[in-house]
């Protein structure tokens, strides 16, 4: 308030000072005499104040007129000038302008719009590195993905956008299914950018898909190094892929070399089961008996499973039902009411032909989980304690319809496998296979009762003089159980 007072009495003191200095002029005797040209002009000394303000004001248009045809001639010119800052900057707003509503639209999923406010904003600004990636993602938005590929092309052209390119001519080709394309163009970005998350991904995931064991190591080695991977998780990673590598170079031949490699595998993660598994293998080809039979306890004490079972049967394969029945008592001791060793302790019992053992060994699975291996193994029991066939067909049918049980299953889309693989075949996620009940039946068909007639006549098959001859706890085992229907797994009649 003080301040607006102050302003208010300085106006009062400069209008009463012109107000005197006028009076005082007015009052003036004399005046100013211009002879020019032959013509005299007097002038009163007010008047000669006003002619000289009027003449300063129109000398100062006078040179504003000069300056504005001069910077007129340089906008005409091509020059940068006041005219030409005015107009760029009038220019540079249309553009922000377009650009922020093209966003806004590419958010908004309205491809077309987009790609109008793109080439709107790349006619006003004229800055390529801005509007070309909004004009790349309004062309794929919309299906043009032809000119977001030449797009996507012009921006490898400039250091400052050229993982841009890259990464986004790589998506294309992910989206293409072109795999070897989208990984050569992973591997550039990788080189641009190596700390870049989906970049990672997408190199591992391609390294796996094509089987690049080597590379997709290194590339997990990077996770690692630049924080984006927990080291547990790494840990166990690298431990899937050293087991791929492994079993790639089995196929090759190469025994020692896998060998190593499968022993590499486990040591990195021991609760790998193919990895346990694979080892312990390695170690019966070697001769190694101990060292398998700790692999495969060490496994089966973290996670028991149908496969450790199978591989441990292989350490003493000419043993007696008994013997074996001893020598597993110890992974049975492991995990007493884990389901896999409850149907474990039944199969070695129905190998001895234990069947009322082998019952007891069931427990309450039948009521509480039964699938078809469940079922499966109480046909045979029934079978083997005499019961009619009418029983045994009854165990036999309902297998049919159960479900089949724990399997390897992909966690991100639920696809089945029928073995342990490093990524999954439908999605192509890496290390995303569990061992566990899948969500939907795979056991249920239409054609299961009709099935019925042929399993019946595989029943009531007469065992020929020589299997009467030759009694053995496996081949009842498989007689009794495996014979019996097509639908028992690979699992089921490997173990013994």
């Amino acid at each position: 308030m003080l301040w607006s007072i102050l302003k208010i009495v300085g106006f009062i003191a400069l209008v009463s000072a012109a107000t005197l200095g006028a009076a005082h002029l007015i009052e003036m005797e004399g005046g100013v005499r211009i002879v020019f040209g032959g013509l005299e002009f007097n002038l009163t000394p007010i008047k000669a104040v006003i002619a000289l303000i009027v003449l300063v004001i129109a000398l100062w248009l006078l040179l504003k007129l000069v300056s504005l045809l001069v910077a007129t001639l340089k906008f005409i010119n091509g020059d940068e000038t006041a005219i030409s800052r005015y107009f760029d900057k009038n220019r540079q707003e249309k553009g922000f302008r377009a650009l922020s509503e093209g966003m806004m639209a590419l958010a908004s999923g309205e491809g077309d719009l987009a790609m109008s406010k793109a080439n709107k904003a790349e006619k006003y600004l004229r800055k390529p590195d801005l509007t070309n990636l909004l004009t790349a993602q309004a062309a794929e938005l919309s299906g043009d993905t032809r000119k977001a590929e030449l797009v996507y092309k012009k921006l490898l052209k400039d250091d400052r956008t050229r993982f841009v390119g890259v990464r986004g001519l790589m998506k294309q080709k992910l989206a293409a299914g072109d795999t070897e394309t989208a990984l050569k163009l992973a591997k550039t970005a990788f080189a641009l950018k190596p700390r870049h998350g989906e970049v990672q991904d997408a190199l591992l995931r391609l390294q796996a898909q094509t089987a690049d064991w080597k590379g997709a190591r290194e590339t997990l080695n990077a996770k690692l190094k630049y924080g984006s991977l927990p080291r547990d998780l790494h840990k166990r990673r690298d431990a899937v892929l050293a087991l791929s590598e492994a079993k790639d170079v089995l196929d090759e031949g190469k025994d020692i070399e896998a060998r190593e490699a499968a022993i590499e595998a486990n040591r990195l993660s021991p609760d790998l089961v193919p990895a346990a598994v694979l080892a312990a293998r390695s170690y019966i080809a070697q001769g190694s008996k101990r060292y398998a039979t700790r692999v495969i306890k060490k496994a089966w004490g973290v996670h028991p499973h149908p496969d450790l079972a199978a591989a441990f049967a292989e350490i003493e394969p000419d043993e007696t039902p008994a013997q074996r029945l001893k020598r597993f008592s110890k992974l049975i001791a492991m995990h007493p009411d884990n389901r896999e060793t409850k149907l474990l302790k039944a199969e070695l019992h129905l190998a001895a032909e234990d069947f009322p053992a082998a019952r007891r060994a069931l427990g309450d699975l039948v009521e509480t989980d039964p699938d078809a291996r469940v079922l499966t193994i109480m046909a045979a029991i029934e079978r083997g304690e005499g019961s009619s066939d009418a029983v045994v067909k009854g165990w036999l049918a309902r297998a049919l319809s159960a479900p089949r049980g724990p399997q390897w299953v992909c966690d991100n889309c639920q696809h089945i496998h029928a073995e342990w693989a490093p990524a999954c075949d439908h999605c192509n996620a890496f290390d995303t296979l569990t061992w566990k009940t899948p969500p939907v039946s795979t056991m249920t068909t239409s054609t299961g009762i009709e099935m019925l007639p042929l399993i019946v006549g595989a029943i009531e098959q007469k065992p020929t003089e020589e299997e009467q001859t030759e009694p053995d706890g496996d081949d009842v085992l498989d007689a009794e159980v495996v014979e019996e229907t097509p639908e028992t797994t690979d699992e089921d009649s490997t173990r013994k």
